[in-house]
């Protein structure tokens, strides 16, 4: 088994509270389109991806305003438009303290 597969199956079975939360609000096609989560795409796992829209969902913690982990969320978005996909992130505030405007953001992409 490829070794980006098996660390995907890992971070499905840990996922964060704010990844929980919203994959309870858009697995089943509950938008009317199907997403995956913790899903390889090259050498990068994203967090929700509707391979249908070509839409990819990552989730950003604190973690993510330090300049190091900065230049890897560009890079990574970079390469993931090259691959087609558009790239939309929401942080966990956002997640815990506005999930309903985070779900009419993802819906703007998809419908």
């Amino acid at each position: 088994m490829n070794p980006k597969n098996i660390v995907a199956r890992v971070l499905r079975k840990n996922q964060t509270p704010q990844e929980q939360k919203l994959w309870n609000l858009i697995r089943n096609n509950q938008l009317g389109v199907k997403f995956k989560r913790q899903y390889p795409i090259g050498n990068f796992i994203v967090d929700f991806v509707c391979r249908e829209k070509w839409l990819v969902i990552e989730l950003d913690g604190s973690q993510h305003n330090e300049d190091e982990n900065i230049l890897n969320d560009n890079e990574r978005t970079l390469y993931l438009n090259s691959r087609g996909f558009k790239v939309i992130r929401f942080w966990n505030n956002d997640i815990n303290n506005n999930i309903e405007g985070v779900i009419l953001e993802i819906k703007k992409y998809i419908d």
